[in-house]
């Protein structure tokens, strides 16, 4: 893949070590060592003026004074590290990678050394990774510009991989990087590339993202993500990666930042930053890790399995315990488990003792995993059947001597019948028994709880690729009112949103006789609500009176409302008093949006009402939405079965609900220069099916 702005980044005919050291004690002294002991097959020029030679090469004063470099890997003091940079540019250097510590993580003065650093690459062109980065390793060309340990132990050539596929590490902790590639090699995985990306001052994980979506040597990426700095250029590399149908794994830190805020709607406390990643990760594809161990999992699932056609799973099992928990591990994450059909049943039963099981799962026992072909012959009719879209094989891989699968048949079923297959070994396997599993091209899972982790996430993958991306949507600007307050009451938040929402029969007054009045235009029965920048949850404040039926209700709601309101806020501005029309009874919910500074409007549709913090039943997508996807997360919701004809109420039409989702997220985007957040809460869906009603709308601007 040489056209890549980064081919030669990954793939240099040459480097540069500036600071490099005969001292292995010491970092710049470990680069240089392992550069060259993992075989790096190019030029390798120390640079340092207090040496003539190191370790047999020759080692030069000053960038300037080599040639045609295509690295230049910086391990110097923090303070030259700009001037360096300048001078490797002026040299004809096209990346640098910088090893050295103490920019912006410091903080105070060292942030004006890294600005001074991205000032450099701005103006000159050259790219930089780092710094505070531990380098990288490219497996495939050799290329280990790190001090990691973990790639000071060279790749037993004759150690299985399991698949000839690849996955490349994109991680911004160095240390975690390298981890993932040290455990992930002890599971047999093959590796294309490992790279810490620091602090980002340049070259960001959504470049490397696109590098590795785009390189035939690379099947699968993962990513170790703390924050996206660049959120519409990773976007497009995960889109592309969907596109390909090559996955990526993420395991994303920094998670509790919602319950720290102090914020003025429920979307806001419900939308914490780690939900915008959620809910752009779920629309592409991404597979989520929680911790490593799944990370791996799930990297050697991917690159195993193609992705399944349903959710359906056959296991096959020689313990009758191990089988029934893998079965109500796979359904703890998503997945059915069905019984097989009476004919399959009588297929199998010939093939195993009369005391297994062909129910699925199918239990050969222990004696029929001693019979090598019986239980290739199970293998085979469960991997052909409809009725299953994956097979797990749950077995012990401690013996040191006997294979319990025939390689070839294994590998040809699995490259046949086009469904994932996997084992867990609930003995601790062997290398004997991980090599001939891998030589069967089959994963091995020694931990239960991640074969269900594994698989579901795949599946939920398969998902996502046959769901259509909406269409892309970037609609005019929409310049709203000027002189709106920072929280925007309900009367202006409607007029404000007035193009994408229902009309409201409603009306503003500022007496309590111009109350009755609009309530006899209106029809009774009625709502009254104080209408205060100040009071954005109106009813702690008292500030709701509902159901009043006639005039004399309305006089006595009106008075005792601003009295319980001026009681509650004393010196809250007033701007009115808000007569709206009773809705119909129905079932509540809440569409909001937060507007997520790194990926832009993120909607939120849930069940809503004053407990939709209580439960949390929320969803989140990133805007813009069309009707059918906002369909689907109407039904994902766990409450969603309320609208569907729960305990035979009559069932209420999502219809109306989905096209304001699809309509307010074209709001979103439109409004995105100004709006902070919108809530719509509750927005009340009619169980007579005459559609729905928005009874409050709350709208936050951004800061000026």
């Amino acid at each position: 893949m040489t056209g890549h702005a980064l081919h030669s980044f990954f793939w240099p005919d040459s480097i540069a070590v500036l600071g490099a050291s005969p001292d292995l004690h010491r970092i710049r002294g470990r680069l240089l060592h392992q550069l060259r002991e993992n075989g790096f097959p190019g030029r390798v020029l120390p640079i340092n003026p207090s040496y003539r030679e190191i370790d047999g090469l020759p080692c030069y004063p000053s960038i300037g004074a080599v040639s045609d470099v295509d690295l230049a890997l910086v391990a110097i003091p923090a303070a030259g590290v700009a001037a360096a940079v300048e001078e490797c540019a002026r040299a004809g250097v096209k990346n640098s990678l910088i090893i050295s510590s103490g920019f912006a993580e410091e903080g105070g003065a060292a942030s004006a050394m890294q600005a001074e650093l991205q000032a450099v690459a701005q103006r000159t062109g050259i790219r930089v990774c780092g710094p505070n980065c531990e380098g990288y390793y490219n497996a495939l060309g050799r290329v280990a510009t790190t001090f990691s340990p973990t790639v000071e132990t060279k790749e037993d050539a004759a150690r299985t991989l399991v698949s000839p596929k690849r996955v490349g590490v994109i991680a911004q902790s160095g240390g975690i990087g390298f981890a993932l590639f040290n455990r992930g090699q002890a599971a047999d995985i093959g590796f294309s590339y490992v790279i810490s990306t620091g602090n980002e001052v340049d070259l960001t994980m959504a470049d490397f993202l696109d590098y590795m979506v785009e390189d035939p040597h690379t099947h699968a990426v993962m990513l170790f993500c703390e924050a996206v700095r660049n959120g519409p250029a990773f976007v497009a590399a995960l889109e592309k990666a969907r596109r390909l149908g090559k996955p990526v794994i993420a395991i994303k830190v920094g998670r509790s930042d919602a319950g720290t805020r102090a914020t003025a709607s429920h979307t806001a406390s419900l939308s914490g930053s780690h939900t915008a990643y959620h809910a752009v990760f779920r629309r592409y594809g991404v597979l989520e890790a929680d911790d490593m161990d799944e990370a791996v999992a799930i990297a050697g699932t991917v690159l195993t399995c193609p992705p399944p056609k349903g959710r359906r799973a056959g296991i096959i099992t020689v313990s009758g315990g191990g089988g029934a928990w893998m079965a109500d591990t796979l359904s703890a994450h998503g997945l059915a488990v069905p019984a097989l059909s009476a004919a399959s049943q009588a297929a199998l039963r010939p093939l195993m003792p009369s005391y297994g099981a062909a129910g699925n799962p199918v239990d050969v026992t222990a004696q029929g995993s001693n019979t090598g072909p019986a239980m290739m012959t199970v293998i085979e009719h469960l991997a052909r059947s409809d009725e299953i879209d994956m097979l797990v094989l749950v077995t012990s891989l401690a013996s040191e001597t006997r294979a319990s699968l025939e390689a070839e048949r294994v590998r040809a079923v699995a490259e046949t019948c086009g469904k994932p297959m996997t084992v867990w070994s609930y003995t601790l396997p062997s290398a004997f028994g991980r090599a001939s599993a891998a030589g069967c091209g089959l994963f091995v899972h020694s931990n239960l709880r991640n074969v269900g982790v594994a698989l579901g996430r795949l599946a939920d993958y398969a998902d996502a690729l046959r769901r259509p991306l909406p269409e892309p949507f970037e609609p005019l600007p929409d310049r709203l009112q000027p002189g709106l307050p920072r929280v925007v009451p309900e009367y202006l938040a409607r007029q404000a949103l007035s193009a994408w929402l229902p009309p409201a029969q409603e009306r503003l007054v500022h007496a309590e006789d111009d109350a009755v009045a609009a309530a006899q235009r209106l029809g009774f029965p009625v709502v009254l609500k104080i209408q205060s920048p100040d009071l954005p949850h109106k009813t702690e404040a008292g500030g709701v009176r509902l159901n009043l039926a006639d005039g004399d209700a309305v006089t006595a709601a009106y008075r005792a409302m601003l009295a319980d309101v001026r009681r509650h806020a004393p010196h809250a501005t007033i701007d009115g008093v808000l007569v709206q029309r009773m809705a119909p009874k129905g079932h509540e919910l809440v569409i909001g949006m937060v507007n997520d500074p790194t990926f832009g409007p993120i909607m939120m549709l849930g069940f809503g009402g004053t407990t939709v913090e209580l439960f949390g039943d929320v969803v989140h997508a990133p805007a813009p939405l069309d009707v059918a996807e906002a369909t689907r997360l109407i039904l994902s919701l766990k409450s969603a079965r309320l609208l569907t004809g729960f305990r035979g109420a009559r069932p209420v039409d999502p219809a109306p609900v989905a096209a304001l989702v699809a309509a307010l997220s074209r709001a979103a985007l439109a409004l995105r220069g100004q709006v902070e957040a919108f809530e719509l809460n509750p927005v009340i869906v009619h169980a007579d099916g005459s559609g729905l009603t928005v009874a409050d709308a709350l709208l936050t601007m951004k800061p000026s």
